[in-house]
């Protein structure tokens, strides 16, 4: 068990803003978990539990202790003729499991391929993308409960999983660990092409008949075109969430915007497209500074080096209040500020 202290937080997260925790401990195992959880010297500090560091965004330093999890592992725990029930450790590279999964033609997670993080972090955001949700595929995950050191089975209802929420982020939060999540894929893959991005490439890729690797292949290319690499240029993705609202402000919109984009979102509410309204308020493209909203995906705020985490908040906040002014819609963060 190594403890660091004083330690750099920036190459731990996708936004590589400048930020240090007092202590910051990796575990690879529940045993070397439980063992920096009890420790006498750094049970009185706050935790902060750590994956990939793709949602997130620190705007100060953190004063307690910095859990990196590294819990590793893929292995199917069950199987018929048409399913295949398939755990991940926490700490798994989230894209190499969706690529794990895809190269043995098991069908649920393709459209979310190529999105930041580790697998503890996912079913916490419930991430999503091109109609696919993880909690379409999610069969059950295990998490060690903080306060005793329990290893609790979470079921689907268990989770709530709700639009990029689940109970891991809200009642949940700071008091459970998440050790593994399995999956239950389709060995008959049922494949969602519905989003108009996924048709236009695979039609100019004259594929018809698309596998499991088609898909992910071309939610891929679509991804590197608008998404910038966090390795090159620091963001979290996208940094808002599309906002549900009533179906009479979609209207209201639409009137006086006929090509907005409008999903529909359960009974008397709509899903309005946040990277649309942001870029309308002409923020596409702007640069703050050292921060900025990028050029070709508004939903996605950047540091181009040197930006610190308030800063990038502050550009936020002023994204947030003129959407709010132009079109009556208030937006809310997806990433988690820190």
């Amino acid at each position: 068990m190594t403890v660091e202290h004083d330690a750099d937080l920036a190459p731990h997260t996708t936004f590589r803003v400048p930020a240090r925790a007092r202590a910051l401990a990796r575990f690879g195992s529940v045993d070397t978990l439980r063992q920096l959880l009890g420790a006498p010297e750094l049970k009185p500090l706050p935790r902060l539990l750590l994956g990939g560091g793709s949602n997130v965004l620190f705007t100060r330093d953190w004063p307690g202790l910095v859990l990196l999890n590294e819990l590793p592992g893929v292995a199917v725990v069950q199987e018929d003729d048409d399913h295949v029930w398939l755990k991940a450790g926490a700490g798994v590279v989230w894209h190499e499991l969706v690529m794990h999964t895809v190269e043995r033609g098991w069908g649920g997670l393709e459209n979310l391929s190529l999105i930041p993080g580790k697998v503890g972090a996912a079913p916490m955001q419930n991430i999503g993308a091109y109609g696919v949700e993880l909690k379409d595929s999610f069969a059950a995950l295990e998490a060690l409960k903080m306060d005793d050191g329990s290893v609790v089975t979470f079921r689907t209802d268990d989770c709530r999983f709700g639009y990029r929420e689940s109970f891991f982020k809200r009642e949940g939060r700071d008091r459970f660990v998440i050790l593994n999540v399995t999956f239950r894929l389709r060995k008959h893959p049922e494949l969602s092409t519905g989003y108009g991005a996924i048709r236009e490439v695979l039609a100019e890729r004259g594929i018809a008949a698309p596998t499991v690797r088609d898909i992910s292949d071309a939610v891929v290319h679509i991804r590197r075109s608008k998404l910038p690499d966090p390795a090159v240029l620091g963001n979290a993705g996208s940094f808002f969430k599309n906002p549900v609202v009533p179906e009479a402000v979609a209207r209201r919109i639409q009137a006086a915007h006929p090509t907005a984009p409008v999903y529909p979102a359960g009974e008397g509410h709509a899903k309005l497209a946040a990277g649309w309204l942001i870029e309308q308020a002409g923020w596409k493209g702007r640069r703050d500074g050292a921060c900025g909203v990028h050029d070709r995906q508004a939903l996605v705020l950047v540091n181009h080096g040197g930006a610190t985490g308030r800063e990038v908040f502050d550009l936020s906040e002023r994204v947030l209040r003129d959407v709010q002014a132009r079109f009556g819609v208030e937006l809310e963060r997806e990433v988690n500020i820190l």
